[in-house]
């Protein structure tokens, strides 16, 4: 077996609402075979990887992968279940897996549940599948591979990428509550939100916290000197540059001290009760090492907690306790250590919610102070200090005191965030009891740091008592109960009538004062200002929409390629319209019939809110039964049909069941219901669709009203803005047309057999006749398609010109030309065509073959070079598109 390529969807995608990596996976030699072909081979498997055993594959229930191999399953699905076996070996918990055939013999697409947070390039999901590979292959051998060593260098990547505890937290926190989460890289940056509501968060640090506040926090000796300001218990000190001063200081503030660096943090080089002068000479050289200064302070006798509060209240406490091991009398103090570093709770850093032990130089001190090494064998039940101040960092632990904390306590503490400014922050204080008022005597009581950016993990999983969701409190700071967390979300798909819809949605928003983001194909647009051109119909235009904060709604073209690349790039749309399904992109990326494509784009209906709306072509058969698919039907959507006819069946239907229906009925755009109608706006008045002889304008204009109304814009604001949507200025490269001399020119970017047909409809509706087309196709469809839209423009024009786009997508040069030629014969044997080199050439070519006064159609693959030849010629915008059709 090979791996061919992989690739990875990081949003809602057609095989799950989670990301998938999709491997394509070579059987080759394997191709044919089953397991039963193999005798013995899912025994020693089984033997090899024994978790296998309890995977249930589409029986439902443990086992059910055994019986599958005992029937005969090929080779790809067995990798599946293999990578995932070992995903979870390494503690990555995901569970769903498929494998589909992909195209040829022995070609598979293995696809895989990857974690939401997985960094898009991590390696990971590669090296599992390379292991699983090499494991299956070496069962079949007769030999079970060793996997330890490439399996733990997988599982380092693995921890290396993950989110940290606190920020892993916050994102369930905000997923529970229903807020989106993305995110930034492989950084422990989450963006939440939507739009205007979008937030961001790292950590415990949020867009809100104060900067001051953390260079406060950051600076020891500031913190105090405010802190003792406002009256609140601070330890004595100085701060020194020198050991001599440190010794002084020693003096002057009196033992015991404690020493340690100004803007040191997570507790190291923190030395602690001292009272020698060697004592405070080796501890400022450790404390100063990194060049910095030196903080001597007086020491605060009592029990050390760690209290966070949020928001101006405490969220949680908890008392720490320093690292250290219990003998029993056998085990030597390393072996004490390498027996509580074997928690799986315990990681390196901040990964787990506890930290690994080390005995490095600190540690051996403090076991040398207290006559120990790591050879000492301690009694059963003695206690062996390895660090003397408690931080979870150097391997402390933690116990929960929530429910504990006096009052007073509590005051103190809020009093202490209040006066650096910090929104969320981590006071460490020592107290004799956090369960009593703060003694008043001199150095009884103290707070040690006010902590920026705190950990949450001590309170989310302590070593003792109850976890508290302290992410929850921290996501409520910034989504208070009731605060909306997204903006109005449109998501648009189809074959043909997306740009054009959502360029009308996004009119009709913008007429309500609405900041709108709009993506297409032609880029994407905030505030009606074109921001970044491409074809920007994918879900990273999606996500940069919905990452601007100055955005009030948006409107997505969400085209097939995206969805099946990448996914979509968002959480949950309000409202979701398809304009149709025809055939278009059939043979590409694994889409060979109507129904794969309908299975593709029924995504776009099933991923939206539940209740919201759904809007429908009902004079498309394929568009209209996404109304019965399951997962449509469980978002118990408020469905909204359009038709350019009242008496489409399915709009008679949903009728009479109480729905709601936009029809053009007796010249007018109308809102439906059982009884009542609601005149909008007259069909000759809607920009673009010519008086109403261009029927799939007047379609797009339906569709974008449903969804408009959907959102609950007015009918005056939408006729409105449906009588001002000028094509050539909000439509460009939509069903624009020119005169050039006194023939008109259409230019428009239909590429497929249902597109063209309804552009040569709207040329014979509106000049009686069918004129000349000058003709390019998109070289990544399929041959059959590309004959197939030939055929349509035969049909409707005698005349045609053809040339090629200077992007051939794949083909030969010549290659097009060949097939759109072969196409216009077969479909119209007395066709009237000839080629042109270029675009320049077919448009001359075009208004040559034309008679004064008849129609040209231009399609085009880049709007650009076309703009700019139509210039050229002098060619200014027809009436009838400028103004509105009498």
């Amino acid at each position: 077996m090979r791996l061919d390529r992989l690739r990875r969807l990081g949003g809602p995608n057609v095989y799950l609402s989670r990301p998938v990596a999709i491997a394509r996976l070579e059987l080759e030699g394997l191709t044919g075979h089953e397991t039963t072909d193999h005798p013995g081979f899912a025994e020693r498997l089984v033997r090899a990887l024994p978790g296998l055993a309890d995977h249930h594959c589409s029986a439902g229930r443990p086992g059910g992968l055994l019986d599958a191999m005992a029937r005969g399953t090929y080779f790809g699905h067995v990798t599946e279940h293999v990578t995932l076996e070992l995903s979870g070996l390494i503690g990555r918990d995901v569970h769903f897996g498929r494998t589909v055939r992909a195209g040829g013999p022995g070609s598979y697409d293995v696809v895989l549940e990857c974690p939401r947070d997985e960094p898009p390039d991590s390696p990971v999901v590669a090296g599992l599948l390379a292991l699983a590979v090499r494991l299956v292959g070496g069962v079949l051998a007769g030999r079970a591979p060793d996997l330890a060593e490439g399996l733990a260098r997988v599982a380092a990547e693995h921890e290396r990428g993950r989110l940290g505890v606190s920020t892993a937290a916050l994102a369930r926190a905000a997923r529970r509550r229903g807020v989106p989460v993305r995110r930034v890289g492989d950084l422990n940056l989450l963006q939440l939100g939507y739009g205007r509501h979008r937030r961001t968060v790292w950590a415990a640090m949020t867009d809100a916290t104060s900067a001051i506040g953390m260079e406060i926090a950051a600076d020891k000796r500031l913190a105090h000197r405010l802190l003792a300001q406002a009256g609140l218990p601070v330890p004595d000190g100085e701060t020194v540059a020198t050991s001599a001063a440190a010794v002084e200081a020693l003096r002057s503030v009196g033992p015991p001290v404690v020493v340690k660096p100004l803007a040191g943090h997570q507790g190291e080089g923190v030395h602690i009760e001292l009272t020698t002068v060697p004592e405070v000479v080796a501890a400022f050289a450790a404390a100063s090492a990194g060049g910095g200064e030196v903080l001597v302070e007086s020491y605060v006798p009592g029990r050390d907690y760690r209290v966070l509060v949020v928001g101006g209240r405490v969220s949680a406490a908890a008392e720490v306790t320093a690292a250290h091991v219990t003998g029993d009398g056998a085990a030597t103090v390393a072996e004490l250590v390498e027996r509580v570093n074997a928690d799986p709770a315990r990681g390196e850093g901040h990964d787990r919610p506890l930290t690994r032990i080390a005995l490095g130089a600190a540690e051996l001190a403090n076991l040398a102070r207290r006559g120990h090494g790591p050879g000492t064998v301690p009694a059963a039940g003695e206690t062996v200090w390895l660090r003397r101040n408690a931080n979870l960092s150097t391997g402390g632990t933690s116990r929960d005191v929530t429910a504990e904390v006096h009052p007073e306590a509590a005051d103190l503490c809020v009093r202490a965030a209040a006066t650096v400014g910090m929104d969320v922050c981590g006071i460490d204080l020592r107290l004799p009891d956090i369960a009593s008022p703060p003694p008043s005597d001199p150095g009884a009581a103290g707070i040690l740091e006010v902590n920026a950016a705190p950990g949450l993990r001590m309170h989310l999983a302590p070593y003792e008592g109850e976890g508290r969701d302290v992410a929850g409190d921290v996501l409520d700071l910034m989504y208070p109960p009731g605060t909306p967390s997204r903006v109005p979300v449109v998501s648009v798909t189809g074959t043909n009538g997306k740009t054009t819809t959502v360029r009308m949605i996004a009119r009709m928003l913008e007429a309500c004062g609405l900041r709108t983001g709009l993506t297409s194909t032609d880029g994407v647009h905030i505030g009606g200002r074109l921001v970044h051109r491409s074809d920007a119909s994918g879900p990273r235009s999606a996500e940069m929409v919905l990452g601007d904060r100055s955005v009030d709604a948006a409107v997505l073209e969400t085209a097939r390629g995206g969805i099946v690349r990448r996914g979509l790039g968002y959480d949950r749309a309000d409202v979701a319209v398809v304009t149709n399904i025809t055939a278009d992109h059939l043979g590409v990326d694994g889409t060979e019939t109507l129904d794969d494509l309908a299975g593709i784009k029924a995504l776009v209906a099933e991923e939206i809110v539940r209740g919201g709306g759904l809007v429908l072509n009902a004079e498309d058969p394929a568009s209209a039964a996404l109304a019965g698919r399951d997962a449509v039907r469980d978002r118990e959507p408020v469905i909204r049909y359009f038709a350019t006819r009242p008496d489409a069946p399915a709009v008679v239907r949903h009728l009479a069941e109480g729905g709601t229906a936009y029809v053009a009925e007796d010249g007018w755009l109308t809102e439906a219901s059982a009884g009542l109608r609601v005149r909008v706006l007259s069909v000759a008045e809607v920009a673009g669709a010519f008086g109403g002889h261009a029927r799939h304008v007047v379609a797009n204009a339906l569709a974008a009203l449903a969804a408009a109304r959907a959102l609950g814009v007015p009918v005056d604001a939408a006729a409105g803005a449906l009588r001002a949507f000028e094509p050539h200025t909000r439509n460009p490269g939509r069903g624009c047309a020119y005169l050039v001399g006194a023939n008109p020119v259409l230019v428009d970017y239909a590429h497929n057999p249902a597109a063209v047909t309804a552009m040569g409809a709207f040329v014979e509706r509106r000049w009686g006749r069918g004129g000349v087309a000058a003709v390019t196709l998109p070289g990544d469809r399929c041959d059959s398609l590309v004959g197939e839209t030939a055929r349509a423009v035969a049909r409707s024009f005698g005349r045609v010109v053809v040339y090629e786009d200077e992007d051939l997508r794949g083909r030969r040069p010549g290659e097009m030309t060949r097939l759109i030629s072969e196409g216009l014969r077969e479909a119209r044997p007395g066709v009237r065509h000839r080629p042109a080199g270029d675009l320049k050439a077919a448009v001359t070519s075009a208004l040559d073959l034309a008679a004064p006064g008849e129609p040209v159609l231009l399609l085009y693959e880049r709007l650009q070079p076309v703009t700019e030849l139509l210039e050229t010629l002098g060619a200014v915008p027809h009436p009838d598109a400028v103004s509105p059709a009498p």
